[in-house]
């Protein structure tokens, strides 16, 4: 659309009248206006509290697991860009490259401040790491992501005969690993396979969707990057003490 974040100020998107800032108080403005414009009476999605709420909740438990800490404010940032670009391409089958270009060199520049402060995102624990070591690995993560999705994408729609993955997603890869390194983008990606396998196979079995139907991939990799930022160090721990014990 060609809206800017910073100008002009949160407004109405019918009547176009600047917002107080009693109305823009995340949830609870929705509810007190009784989701309608305070101005011109016109109805205000539900998804606007929805979302505000979400994002609350998700600050709140990386709060939790990681308290007030380099990891919590890093996590912050990343989920931030996670959510917007899952409700985007949820709407629109498109990842704006704006936004993933932004997010990745946000997540490369937090590899920096990250080795500085000795802690990572990716590693959910402390790691007295050179700041250049640390940005080398957020390098190596977004490379990987971007070489690895478009190789499938690529040997998929050869194999398919036609379009099978979207080269957005490819770049979302990229940005999971800036912030999270080669081993959670791993892990990220193959969260992400199994609930798209598993929620696409259920929407065709309920019919829900055809067959031939695009199904944006981009939700699903911000929800694999979501659970191996917060609980990736658990489920690799745990992995490689059952699988590589001997």
């Amino acid at each position: 659309m060609g809206l800017s974040l910073i100008h002009p100020h949160s407004h109405c998107p019918r009547c176009y009248h600047t917002l107080h800032w009693a109305n823009n108080i995340p949830v609870f403005s929705w509810f007190w206006l009784n989701g309608r414009c305070g101005y011109c009476g016109v109805h205000i999605p539900f998804r606007y509290p929805l979302v505000e709420g979400m994002t609350g909740f998700l600050f709140l438990v990386l709060l939790l697991k990681f308290g007030i800490s380099w990891i919590t404010l890093g996590n912050w940032l990343l989920f931030s860009w996670l959510l917007a670009l899952a409700i985007i391409d949820l709407d629109t089958l498109t990842l704006p490259h704006p936004l993933t270009t932004s997010g990745l060199g946000m997540g490369l520049v937090f590899q920096v401040v990250s080795g500085l402060g000795g802690s990572s995102v990716g590693g959910n624990e402390p790691l007295f790491v050179h700041p250049m070591t640390s940005l080398m690995a957020g390098i190596e993560g977004a490379v990987l992501g971007i070489w690895l999705w478009d190789t499938i994408r690529v040997l998929g729609s050869v194999l398919l005969g036609r379009t099978a993955m979207g080269g957005g997603d490819a770049n979302l890869s990229a940005m999971i690993g800036a912030w999270l390194g080669w081993k959670q983008l791993l892990l990220a990606g193959l969260i992400a396979c199994w609930f798209g396998a598993m929620i696409g196979g259920i929407a065709l079995a309920t019919r829900l969707i055809h067959r031939h139907q695009p199904i944006p991939f981009g939700p699903f990799l911000a929800l694999g990057a979501a659970i191996a930022a917060i609980w990736g160090h658990e489920l690799l721990g745990a992995y490689f003490s059952i699988f590589w014990r001997y």
